[in-house]
């Protein structure tokens, strides 16, 4: 099987402006593709594996990815999936946050001479003159058409300021910039993103009479969307200092039943033909396929060693019941000993009125006993011996005090 065929059969393909010529050129290993990642945070979060993982399997083919870090666009902030306009970075978080990046995506894909490429937008859209940037760009946007696209509808109800509406026009300008200096002959990215694609597609095409590509990754389904990247009210990091491997085991080996299956073929490298053996696995076997899933996913971020340990503790707590391998949080009396505060500091609850609802709700254990009283404490004792507080059945963590 040629990976653009892989590709479609994993059920990665979204859309794309010229299939014939695109599977062409990435069976051929003559892509040579850019996908953004805008630095928001300190790292890259359990959302970005599509990208990732695509990149690597395009690299693994021949083709050659471009890593764009937008240490520009993130100055403005994508409005793309936003019902409110993202909090606005200095230019030193934004640095600090790109190189944690860099340190993560070589994880997953090789850089060097031939190999895979990083680069800055930082480095071309700060030295742009506004008045220059209007002149040579700005006869080729429709404001009709900008105000049509998808990326900006949910903005559109709230109030979408004019800051916002230029992203497009950066991210066009990327896609512009990176085929004149870079040969880079396609953009990437996610359903969301299809109207900014268009748009350097258009901006190529207008400007120097050339055409260029661009081609959409499928989203999971809306319900694991939705939840991708988010676990007990927190963003499920790459950064073990931000998300334990433990816990990043925990967030894949929990996925609904009904997405399973696809995050196995979106996401990991085991064989087509394996995974769709899986299709009809349920109860003990399913929980088999999560489990599979969980170990692919934490092996590639975390290492074999790490994936192997988060297994086994995860096999030994719901197995014996034991707290003794459950994830552990240190707290001290400043963070207070009554259980609503420790569901919010261990991020079992997103919030006190969320942790006061599962225990209204019969949903919180403390030491496998119901938690029914909400204003419920614990002793100096008890919270030195540890404490195993659950929120259902599936998440939980060890209270120790320091």
């Amino acid at each position: 099987m040629e990976i653009y065929e892989e590709l479609v059969r994993r059920g990665l393909i979204a859309q794309v402006t010229n299939e014939e010529e695109i599977k062409k050129m990435i069976n051929a290993g003559k892509a040579r593709f850019y996908i953004g990642f805008d630095c928001t945070a300190d790292s890259l979060t359990a959302g970005h594996f599509m990208a990732l993982t695509l990149m690597k399997r395009l690299q693994m083919a021949g083709n050659q990815p471009i890593a764009l870090i937008g240490g520009g666009t993130t100055l403005i902030g994508d409005p793309s999936g936003r019902t409110d306009m993202r909090k606005m970075l200095t230019r030193a978080d934004i640095d600090h946050n790109a190189e944690c990046f860099r340190r993560q995506m070589e994880k997953f894909i090789e850089f060097g001479p031939d190999k895979a490429i990083m680069v800055n937008n930082a480095d071309w859209l700060l030295d742009l003159n506004y008045i220059e940037l209007l002149r040579e760009v700005g006869a080729c946007f429709s404001v009709n058409n900008m105000l049509r696209a998808e990326c900006y509808k949910q903005r559109m109800e709230k109030g979408l300021t004019f800051f916002e509406f230029n992203y497009m026009i950066m991210q066009s300008y990327d896609f512009y910039y990176l085929f004149q200096h870079y040969d880079c002959n396609m953009e990437f990215g996610g359903d969301d993103q299809w109207s900014n694609m268009l748009g350097g597609t258009e901006l190529i095409r207008k400007k120097l009479g050339k055409d260029a590509h661009a081609m959409t990754i499928t989203l999971l389904t809306d319900s694991q969307g939705k939840k991708m990247g988010k676990t007990a009210g927190n963003a499920v990091w790459l950064d073990p200092n931000k998300t334990s491997p433990y816990d990043f085991y925990q967030y894949w080996r929990n996925v609904d039943d009904a997405d399973v299956i696809k995050c196995l073929m979106m996401l990991t490298f085991l064989p087509v033909e394996e995974i769709e053996t899986m299709k009809t696995w349920e109860g003990s076997e399913l929980n088999r396929a999560k489990e599979i899933l969980a170990f692919e996913l934490t092996k590639m971020v975390h290492g074999e060693e790490e994936a192997t340990k988060a297994q086994e503790s995860a096999r030994a707590l719901f197995g014996a019941g034991s707290a003794d391998s459950a994830p552990t949080v240190e707290v001290t009396a400043e963070d207070g000993s009554d259980v609503i505060s420790l569901l919010v500091k261990t991020g079992l609850c997103s919030s006190r009125g969320d942790a006061r609802r599962n225990i209204q709700q019969g949903g919180v254990t403390a030491n496998d006993a119901k938690v029914t009283d909400p204003d419920k404490t614990f002793s100096e004792d008890e919270l030195r011996a540890g404490v195993l507080l659950k929120r259902g059945k599936k998440n939980f963590f060890k209270v120790i005090l320091k």
